[in-house]
C-alpha cells in the first residue's frame, strides 16, 4: 500500500513538472503534440540528405549495371534515381544512353532534352543527343549538337573529331578539313586530329600530305596500329613501298595481325616493287596456299608474274591456269599463258593468248607491247609499229615503249630501202 502511495506521488510530480515545462515554454503544450520548429527542419533536411545518398547510391549502381550491360537492370535503377532526385541531370543523360542503346530513340531523346532543359550547356546531353541523332540518320541535328559539345568542351578532341566526321558523311571534306586544321594548334598533341587529315588528304589525292599527317600521328601515337597501317597504305600510294614493307613486316609481326591477307597482299606488292622476288614469290606462295588461296585471283596472279621475273617456269603455267579458271573474264590469266608459251619458244601460241588478253582488255599496254616485240621478231615490222603505238597511246609514260617504237621504225625503214 505504501509502494502504491509513493508511485502515485512520483507521477503528479512528473505531471506537474512537465505542466510547468509548457507554461514556461512559447509554445505551451504543443509539445504534447508534435516536434518544434526547428527539430523539424532538421529532420526534413535529414530526410533530404538521406534521399541524396539514395540517389546517388542507385545512380551509381545503375551505371555499373549499364557498363556490365544489363541494360533493363540498369533503366530500372536510373528510373528509381529519377523518381528520388528528378532534377539530376547525369541521370536523365544516362538514362538516354541506356534508351539509345536498346533502340529506343525517341524515348532516348526525351530524356536527353530533359537534361539538357535542367542544364543547357550540358556536355553530355549534347554528345549523346548528337549520337542519338546519328542513329537515325539525322547528320545535320547530330553535327549542331556535336558542335555544341565541342563549344561547351573546348579542351577535348573528342567531340572536334565527331564533328568532322558527320561533315565528312555529309560530303562537305573541305568543311572538314578548315575545322580541323583551325584547331590543329589547339591539340597539337592529339594523334586523331592528325589522323583524320591524313584520311582527308587521301580523299582528294594528296598521298604525300596523307603520309605526312599519318607520320605526325604515329609519333604522337607509337602503339597505335590503325595509325601505323594508315601511314603503310599511305606510303604505297605514294611509292615509298621501302618504309611501306617496312610497316607491313611490323603490323604482321603482331599477334593481331598474324596471317592478315590484306597486309599479306600489300607486302608482297612492295617486295615486287623492291625487286626482292624471292622474298614475293615466298609471300605470295603462303597466300596461295589453303582453301582460301585457291580462290584468291589477286594472288595467283601475283605469283604468276613474280615467278616468270625468276622464270620458275612451272609456277608461271599453274598460276595461269588457275587465274583463267577463277576469273574468265579478266584479261591477266591469258597474259600470263602467253607470257609462258613465248619463254618456251611457242610464238604463235602465244600471239594467240595475246589476242585473247586483248579481247577482254584491247588498251592492255603489256599484252600491246608483247605482241609488237613478238611481231618485230617475225620480221612484221608494220604489225609491230602498230601493236607498239597502241602501247604507247595506252601509256604515254612508258620510255621503253617508245624506245621500241623508235627501234622498230627503223627497221622498217631499213626493210623498205629508205635507209
Amino acid at each position: 500500500m505504501a509502494s502504491n502511495t509513493m508511485n502515485s506521488k512520483m507521477v503528479r510530480a512528473g505531471a506537474a513538472a512537465l505542466l510547468g515545462a509548457c507554461v514556461a515554454t512559447s509554445t505551451g503544450c504543443n509539445a504534447f503534440r508534435g516536434h518544434g520548429k526547428y527539430t523539424q527542419e532538421h529532420i526534413n533536411n535529414s530526410r533530404d540528405r538521406l534521399d541524396q545518398m539514395k540517389s546517388a547510391t542507385q545512380y551509381d549502381m545503375a551505371f555499373q549495371t549499364f557498363r556490365a550491360g544489363d541494360l533493363e537492370k540498369a533503366q530500372r535503377l536510373v528510373d528509381s534515381t529519377l523518381a528520388v532526385s528528378p532534377t539530376v541531370v547525369k541521370a536523365h543523360v544516362l538514362r538516354g544512353r541506356i534508351l539509345i542503346e536498346r533502340g529506343l530513340i525517341e524515348d532516348a531523346m526525351a530524356s536527353l532534352q530533359r537534361a539538357e532543359a535542367l542544364e543547357p550547356t550540358n556536355v553530355e546531353a549534347s554528345y549523346y543527343q548528337a549520337i542519338a541523332y546519328e542513329r537515325v540518320l539525322k547528320r545535320e541535328e547530330a553535327l549542331t549538337y556535336f558542335m555544341k559539345a565541342a563549344e561547351y568542351d573546348p579542351s577535348n578532341p573528342q567531340y572536334v573529331l565527331a564533328a568532322s566526321e558527320v561533315m565528312i558523311d555529309l560530303g562537305r571534306t573541305q568543311e572538314a578539313e578548315a575545322y580541323l586544321i583551325r584547331l590543329t594548334e589547339r591539340f597539337e598533341n592529339n594523334a586523331g586530329i592528325r589522323q583524320t587529315l591524313g584520311h582527308l588528304a587521301m580523299m582528294r589525292d594528296d598521298f604525300t600530305m596523307a603520309a605526312v599527317m599519318f607520320n605526325e600521328a604515329r609519333l604522337l601515337a607509337p602503339d597505335d596500329s590503325a595509325i601505323l597501317e594508315d601511314l603503310m597504305r599511305a606510303q604505297v600510294a605514294v611509292g615509298t613501298y621501302g618504309e611501306a614493307e617496312m610497316n607491313a613486316s611490323r603490323l604482321l609481326r603482331d599477334p593481331e595481325n598474324a596471317g592478315r591477307r590484306d597486309l599479306m597482299h600489300v607486302q608482297a606488292r612492295c617486295l615486287t616493287e623492291l625487286n626482292r622476288m624471292v622474298e614475293a614469290r615466298d609471300v605470295l606462295v603462303l597466300l596461295t596456299g589453303g582453301l582460301e588461296g585457291a580462290a584468291d585471283t589477286d594472288a595467283w596472279i601475283g605469283l604468276g608474274n613474280v615467278a616468270y621475273v625468276l622464270k620458275d617456269l612451272n609456277r608461271v603455267r599453274s598460276a595461269s591456269t588457275r587465274v583463267i579458271a577463277l576469273a574468265p573474264d579478266r584479261p591477266d590469266g591469258y597474259m600470263l599463258k602467253a607470257l609462258w608459251h613465248r619463254r618456251m619458244g611457242d610464238t604463235d601460241r602465244a600471239l594467240l593468248e595475246v589476242e585473247r588478253t586483248l579481247q577482254r582488255s584491247p588498251s592492255h599496254a603489256s599484252a600491246l607491247t608483247l605482241k609488237g616485240i613478238m611481231l618485230a621478231d617475225r620480221g612484221q615490222y608494220e604489225a609491230a609499229r602498230i601493236a607498239l603505238g597502241s602501247a604507247l597511246r595506252a601509256d604515254p609514260a612508258n620510255s621503253d615503249v617508245a624506245v621500241l617504237l623508235g627501234s622498230v621504225e627503223q627497221a622498217e625503214m631499213v626493210s623498205a630501202g629508205e635507209l
